[in-house]
């Protein structure tokens, strides 16, 4: 694949000395937040993986070839464009054929850090079970590939649109561990806390990258899920949010809004109806994911 995949020099050489990595996404960039926020997010990320003692591996497809480790101005191609396309698992050789650019989805971000044997992955929310899975069969494919591939996902878990109920039950099916990072409930994305119970809760960073050897160490190649709240100051209370959701959801319904435009539709709306709040909710949970997987990034590569 050499021709195909692209290593930054300096994720290389962080790799083979087993140094801190963490692996990020791009589709929050491409068509997850409205410009300028967006380039500004991926630049608060990298920051945050940085300031923890890591280094960021941002995900993306140039030109037809999947890089991970972007440069300034690959970065700014994706942000600025809006010719990328939002890129999952499955597109990642149709892009390659045609020479085409992406952000990559969870799902595809998953999949090429463990291609390049990064163990650690940050992002904002992941995919799940949509509303109504149960006669659209729409289930997002992040949850698939996080169960395939060795890589810790730390996320403020899944998209508040989403059936988190279902969306866990997946995950425990495909036999992926979730473990609350401070919490003792699942993470609500925009909310601190759902009322879902886990059966693992984590305090350090140290804690964290134990329970990621022991889960490595067991083999069979799927991943993990790291839930950390949004910080509290940027939280939403549970009551508005669903307020925003049922009326964004309604407007997507009467509008025909499908397939992957639903989330950035959603989200959008979200963003409008909550007077911006959504947004800030989003930026503040993004940078705290990336400095907490940094920490455990740091903390396993100690190891």
């Amino acid at each position: 694949m050499k021709e195909d995949f692209v290593i930054a020099p300096e994720v290389a050489e962080a790799i083979e000395a087993n140094a801190a990595v963490v692996a990020l996404e791009t589709a929050v960039v491409t068509h997850g937040l409205p410009a300028p926020q967006n380039l500004k997010a991926a630049h608060a990320m990298e920051t945050a993986v940085r300031e923890a003692g890591a280094v960021p591996a941002t995900t993306g497809i140039i030109g037809g070839r999947i890089h991970v480790g972007l440069d300034e101005g690959q970065l700014a191609r994706l942000a600025g464009g809006g010719a990328a396309a939002k890129a999952s698992r499955r597109d990642l050789a149709n892009l390659m054929a045609a020479g085409g650019e992406g952000g990559t989805t969870v799902a595809a971000a998953v999949f090429c850090a463990a291609v390049a044997g990064i163990k650690i992955f940050a992002t904002g929310g992941i995919g799940g079970v949509h509303r109504g899975a149960e006669t659209t069969f729409d289930v997002s494919a992040d949850l698939a590939e996080i169960a395939r591939q060795p890589v810790a996902v730390v996320c403020s878990g899944a998209k508040s649109i989403l059936d988190i109920p279902r969306t866990l039950e997946v995950l425990e099916t495909h036999g992926v561990p979730v473990a609350g990072y401070g919490i003792g409930h699942f993470a609500g994305f925009h909310t601190r806390e759902t009322e879902l119970a886990l059966d693992v809760r984590l305090d350090s960073a140290e804690q964290a990258a134990h329970l990621i050897r022991a889960h490595l160490r067991l083999g069979g190649g799927g991943g993990l899920v790291i839930a950390n709240p949004v910080p509290p100051t940027a939280e939403i209370r549970a009551g508005d949010l669903k307020t925003w959701i049922e009326i964004a959801l309604a407007e997507a319904e009467a509008g025909g809004v499908t397939g992957k435009a639903v989330t950035p539709f959603l989200l959008n709306r979200l963003m409008h109806l909550s007077g911006g709040r959504t947004l800030t909710a989003n930026l503040a949970l993004l940078q705290s994911n990336a400095r907490l997987a940094g920490d455990i990034a740091a903390a396993l590569s100690e190891g």
